[in-house]
C-alpha cells in the first residue's frame, strides 16, 4: 500500500496561532485561551475563541467579494492555510493543479454565513449585495480552498460530526492511494457560532465550568474554534500516516456504545493498518470531551485495545476547547509536534479525582514534560455523534 506522509501543519485555535504556540500551550497546560462567553439569553460558558486580532479580514485579489472573506470561518481557514503555502505551491509545481485535491472536515460552517447575511437584512431590509446562498453551504469553504490556490482536483467536504477533521485526512489518503490525486490539502475547520453553542447547551452537553475530562466531577464540554491542515503526499517526509481506522456504532444519535466496543474497533483497525504492535504506541491523544458517556466509553475502549499496558494519554480539549470538525485535525497536529519536537507530551488538565466506574488511565502530568521519553508513534481518537469513530496512527520516519 502506498505510503502517505503529512507535511508540517498549518493551524490556528485559541491556544496558538501556529504549531509551535499550540504545542507550547499543550505541554505546559496553558488554558489562557479559554474565556467566558455570554449568550443572548444571559447564560455564560467557557469557550475557546480566537482573538479577532489574530484573524484579520482576508485580502484577496479575486472574487468572492468582501461578504465571504469577512466571515469568521474563511478568516480562520485562510490563516491556517498560509502557514503551509510553500508546501502547496511546491506540490502544484510538481504535479499540476489538476492532481491536487481538497478534503475539508467541518460540522457547521454555514450558519455563520446565514446569520451574517440575515442580520444585515433585518437591519437594512436587503441582503448584502455580494451575498449568495451558496456561501452558507457546507461545501463552500472547501471550494474556497480550491479557488484560493487555483486547484482543479477533487474537492470534498466531510461532515462526520466531531470526527470530521480526521475523516478528511483519511479520505485524503484514499484519494492519493486510488490515483485520483498526487497530493491533498486535508484537515478541518469550525467556528463557535451562537447557533452551535445554543444547540449543545440544549443537549445539556456544555459545561458552565472548565471541562474536566476523566474526572468523576466532569460536567460536559467547552466549545472551541479553529482550523488545522496538512498537505498529504506520497513523497517521503518526517511524519507518516501509518494507519487510519473507522467504525460505526449504529447505537444512538448522540451516545456511544457504553462498553466502548465501537471506538475500540476503530482503534484496532488503525493499528492493524499500521502493521504495528499496540505496545509501540507511546502516546494517545484522547477524544476526551469531559462528558459522562464519552469519557467512560473511551476508557473501556483503551482497556480493550491495550489491556494492562495502556500508553500515556491526555485530552487537549481543556486547553483548546472542543473544536468540533477541527478537533481531530488539530489533535493530529499536536501529535505531529510530539513526534517532531520530542519536547514532551501534552498535559492532561483536570482535577485529579478519578471516576471509579471505568478503568484508570495513565494521564500525562506536568512532571512528565521535565524529562521527555522519546516517542516514535502516536494515536489520536475522534468519536462523534451518530456513532462515527475514527482513530489515526502517525509515526516518525
Amino acid at each position: 500500500m502506498k505510503k502517505i506522509y503529512l507535511s508540517e501543519p498549518g493551524l490556528i485555535c485559541c491556544a496558538g496561532s501556529n504549531k509551535d504556540e499550540l504545542y507550547k500551550s499543550c505541554i505546559t497546560g496553558n488554558k489562557n485561551g479559554i474565556i467566558i462567553r455570554e449568550l443572548a439569553a444571559g447564560e455564560k460558558f467557557p469557550t475557546g475563541q480566537i482573538p479577532c486580532r489574530e484573524i484579520p479580514p482576508v485580502k484577496l485579489p479575486f472574487q468572492p467579494a468582501s461578504y465571504t472573506t469577512d466571515t469568521r470561518i474563511i478568516r480562520i481557514i485562510d490563516k491556517a492555510l498560509e502557514q503551509i503555502r510553500p508546501n502547496i505551491e511546491k506540490a502544484i509545481a510538481a504535479y499540476g493543479n489538476e492532481k491536487i485535491g481538497v478534503c475539508l472536515g467541518s460540522c457547521d460552517n454555514g450558519s455563520e454565513g446565514s446569520l451574517f447575511a440575515h442580520k444585515e437584512f433585518l437591519e437594512k431590509g436587503v441582503f448584502p449585495k455580494d451575498y449568495r446562498l451558496n456561501f452558507q453551504s457546507a461545501s463552500f469553504p472547501a471550494e474556497y480552498i480550491a479557488y484560493k490556490f487555483g486547484l482543479k482536483g477533487p474537492v470534498f467536504t466531510v461532515a462526520t460530526a466531531c470526527a470530521s477533521g480526521v475523516s478528511a485526512i483519511k479520505r485524503g489518503a484514499q484519494l492519493i492511494r486510488s490515483g485520483f490525486c498526487s497530493a491533498v490539502i486535508a484537515g478541518g475547520a469550525d467556528v463557535v457560532s451562537e447557533t452551535v453553542l445554543m444547540g449543545f447547551h440544549a443537549l445539556e452537553a456544555v459545561s458552565n465550568s472548565p471541562t474536566n475530562p476523566l474526572s468523576k466531577n466532569r460536567k460536559g464540554i467547552n466549545l472551541g474554534e479553529g482550523a488545522a491542515f496538512f498537505l498529504l503526499d506520497s513523497k517521503e517526509s518526517d511524519i507518516e500516516l501509518l494507519g487510519a481506522g473507522e467504525s460505526a456504532d449504529a447505537y444512538h444519535m448522540t451516545a456511544p456504545v457504553p462498553d466502548g466496543s465501537g471506538p475500540a474497533k476503530a482503534m484496532k483497525k488503525a493499528i492493524m493498518e499500521a502493521k504495528i504492535d499496540p505496545l509501540q504506541i507511546g502516546y494517545v491523544n484522547l477524544h476526551g470531551t469531559g462528558t459522562d458517556l464519552n469519557d467512560k466509553a473511551e476508557a473501556f475502549a483503551l482497556k480493550s485495545v491495550f489491556g494492562e499496558k495502556i500508553p500515556k494519554v491526555s485530552s487537549t480539549k481543556p486547553i483548546m476547547g472542543h473544536t468540533l470538525g477541527a478537533a481531530g485535525a488539530l489533535e493530529t497536529a499536536v501529535c505531529w509536534m510530539v513526534l517532531k519536537e520530542q519536547k514532551g507530551l501534552p498535559v492532561h488538565c483536570w482535577d485529579g479525582e478519578r471516576d471509579e466506574e471505568f478503568p484508570s488511565l495513565p494521564v500525562v502530568s506536568l512532571p512528565e514534560n521535565e524529562q521527555p521519553v522519546p516517542i516514535s508513534i502516536c494515536m489520536t481518537n475522534s468519536f462523534a455523534f451518530g456513532g462515527c469513530n475514527v482513530s489515526l496512527v502517525i509515526g516518525s520516519t
